[in-house]
């Protein structure tokens, strides 16, 4: 006999954990369920591994919301300037919170505790998890989605959520294509210490082999992305710490700071994808299971809660009608309907910058340094970069 329920999520990382807890608090009445592939209490969760991640402000608030995220706890770091330059030439631009009266513009969280914290929010709820286990067979009906698992379970649901990531197995069973073009660079990720500190300010610098980003992180350390040619990666995975901080510190230069140590390093390739649709019968899409995008501007995981807003939203005001509208062809249709502006938004934003500070014209060079270098003076012109650094995009009510 097949276990019903109202919304099962497939997918326990941080959106799906995100998504879980937010309809926990704000549909209270509804079943839900969880599936999860890993053994939350292993060593290494893949979700989970030592990167950090920027949150929006628009995004901490919602957090802070759901009363799952603390700006003050140990693991998250407030971003209070961003300066964006074009090395070799003149342009660049700083952000700073207070020219928006904004407590700080994001913070940059690690993701290792933060999902553990989501996780252990998720066992000490009544939702339902099932953990480790994984979707075997997906079928549907006209009013549920049949889900058999790899443990033998079979459940029932009005509504799946996909949110088991850009290589999700589930996508493929709900027989929703996705695209993607991968880029010719790939990026290393590692923490860095900075020997006088990083005063909660980030950098986005663009080189001529790929841009650099350093998020402030606790203690005195950077989080570093660096985008570089597939076939230079390895070689700078192989050098010695030393080695890796001099070239480190002679590509960014020292506007950062004097990097002073680096943590473990890793790489992972740059994709650009986009499902076909966000939803299908009895199925949306959310976070890196719909888009996969440039870490550039960081706004990966910010997209993904949107999804989740909107998604809550959208459940919430269905349920004042009738619980059984959740999954309807007319739901579903909404949902992707109201997403598809958003995601295409900042996924073209962050395709043009990477393909604008790529391209090595001496005129686009000029016209970018222009570019940044009037933003510096005007305040202005400022203000949409910054609120897309912030997250503050419209749609819907916001819960």
């Amino acid at each position: 006999m097949a276990e019903q329920f109202d919304v099962v999520i497939v997918g326990g990382g941080l959106a799906g954990a995100s998504c879980a807890l937010s309809l926990a608090k704000h549909a209270p009445n509804l079943s839900i369920a969880v599936v999860e592939a890993n053994q939350i209490n292993a060593d290494y969760h893949p979700s989970f591994d030592d990167r950090s991640i920027a949150l929006a402000q628009q995004s901490v608030q919602f957090l802070k919301g759901l009363q799952v995220f603390d700006p003050d706890i140990g693991f998250a770091t407030a971003i209070k300037k961003v300066s964006v330059s074009d090395r070799g030439h003149f342009g660049k631009t700083h952000i700073n919170c207070d020219e928006f009266a904004q407590p700080a513009l994001g913070y940059v969280v690690e993701v290792n505790p933060f999902g553990r914290s989501l996780h252990n929010q998720l066992t000490n709820s009544h939702i339902k998890l099932f953990c480790p286990d994984s979707i075997a067979s997906l079928n549907y009906t006209s009013d549920n989605a049949q889900i058999t698992l790899q443990s033998g379970n079979s459940l029932n649901a009005k509504l799946v959520v996909v949110a088991d990531g850009a290589q999700s197995p589930t996508r493929e069973l709900a027989k929703i294509d996705f695209a993607t073009q991968p880029y010719s660079q790939g990026a290393i990720i590692a923490n860095i210490e900075v020997a006088d500190g990083h005063h909660n300010h980030a950098f986005e610098r663009f080189t001529e082999h790929g841009p650099m980003a350093l998020l402030p992180m606790s203690n005195n350390r950077y989080s570093l992305v660096w985008c570089m040619d597939k076939t230079d990666i390895d070689d700078h995975l192989k050098l010695s710490d030393d080695a890796f901080i001099n070239a480190l510190q002679s590509a960014f230069g020292y506007r950062g700071g004097l990097f002073s140590k680096v943590g473990m390093r890793a790489s992972y390739p740059l994709v650009y994808g986009r499902a076909e649709s966000f939803s299908s019968h009895r199925t949306v899409l959310i976070g890196n299971a719909g888009h996969a995008i440039h870490p550039i501007a960081g706004q990966g995981f910010n997209l993904g809660l949107r999804d989740v807003q909107l998604l809550c939203e959208l459940i919430t005001s269905e349920l004042v009608k009738s619980e059984s509208a959740i999954g309807s062809y007319a739901f579903t249709r909404e949902y992707a309907k109201q997403r598809n502006q958003d995601i295409n938004t900042v996924m073209t934003l962050t395709d043009s910058l990477v393909r604008l500070f790529s391209n090595s014209s001496r005129v686009l060079a000029f016209g970018r340094s222009c570019g940044l270098f009037s933003m510096d003076l005007c305040s202005s012109l400022k203000a949409p970069l910054a609120k897309q650094l912030m997250g503050q995009v419209k749609q819907g009510k916001r819960l």
